[in-house]
């Protein structure tokens, strides 16, 4: 089960892929180089910022002390969760791209992964484009990995795996010239699921396509903790881009298997309250030669009281996972 990519192979093959706002250059520094500097950048979701009471997303991050963020990128081009009071991004021009890159750089803000919500059982087609386009601007920008969102909607997995790899593998062709990693969540009920993953990497072929670790999902789908770490170590080779949250079960209850979903929004908290051992899973990540982000997102904010809590709550876990990566 065990699978045999590594990150030396992925460079080899893919190429370098870039950690800073290089705009313009063909391919920035690289972020999963060997010779890059071991310390993970510590970073956070776009969309749960808003929460913090901040006029502006730049203002957020700085206020959590994060050092970069993901951000949702729609099929347009758009980006709505870098909310600004007077401002409206975009990647769909040259303007566009040049203004996030000016802004992010002024902010001291590095741009580490975009976040795709794909339908690749619903229009395929659309999604192969909206995927290069997207790796066409994070080349541009320097960000190394784009998160993807395989899930179905209807179909069965074993018929929507064939539907999965027949896309992605006309993506990979598509962008290999840019050397962007795309990362797929384990999300939902399809890819938290650790055999429908190896499958469809083995279908794709390409090591350019690997992982979004959420560190919570696993979990979430029921595996018991110890199952969860196995996963974490299967598949620290191929993540490219890290989601990091967790859950505080009952102790009884951490090593059974539970139902998928059970009392998630009961449980979830932050990463410094719950089951998950981060000193842990960064060592795990660290193994495997891991050299992008930690990146928060957090989904138990609607427990706070208001954006001061919220904003304590974030800089909290920011600065949890600071001590653990050195």
């Amino acid at each position: 089960m065990k699978t045999q990519v590594t990150r030396r192979s992925f460079l080899a093959t893919a190429g370098c892929v870039g950690g800073g706002l290089a705009l313009g250059s063909r391919l920035a520094p690289a972020l999963f180089a060997d010779e890059q500097p071991s310390q993970l950048a510590v970073t956070c979701r776009d969309v749960i910022l808003a929460k913090a009471g901040q006029p502006d997303l730049w203002s957020a991050l700085k206020s959590i002390g994060a050092e970069g963020v993901e951000i949702v990128v729609m099929e347009d081009m758009s980006l709505p969760g870098i909310f600004h009071p007077t401002k409206k991004y975009t990647l769909a021009t040259t303007e566009g791209v040049e203004q996030l890159a000016a802004d992010a750089k002024a902010a001291g803000q590095r741009i580490t992964g975009f976040c795709l919500a794909n339908r690749f059982e619903e229009r395929p087609k659309v999604e192969i484009k909206w995927c290069t386009q997207a790796a066409q601007a994070a080349q541009t920008l320097g960000v190394p990995a784009i998160r993807l969102d395989v899930v179905p909607a209807r179909l069965s997995k074993a018929d929507f795996l064939k539907v999965a790899v027949a896309a992605l593998r006309k993506i990979m062709a598509q962008t290999e010239s840019t050397g962007v990693a795309f990362g797929i969540e384990n999300h939902g009920h399809t890819t938290n699921d650790p055999k429908f993953l190896n499958a469809l990497f083995k279908g794709v072929g390409s090591q350019r396509l690997g992982l979004t670790l959420d560190t919570g999902n696993f979990y979430w789908y029921g595996h018991p903790l110890s199952k969860v770490y196995e996963y974490f170590e299967t598949f620290a080779p191929r993540v490219f881009h890290t989601h990091c949250k967790s859950i505080r079960f009952p102790a009884e209850d951490r090593e059974r298997q539970r139902p998928i979903g059970w009392k998630y929004m009961e449980y979830n908290c932050p990463i410094d309250r719950g089951d998950i051992d981060f000193a842990r899973v960064v060592a795990i990540l660290r193994k495997a030669g891991y050299h992008n982000d930690l990146c928060v997102e957090d989904e138990s904010l609607g427990k706070c009281s208001g954006p001061a809590e919220v904003t304590q709550t974030v800089a909290g876990e920011i600065e949890l996972l600071k001590r653990l990566r050195s």
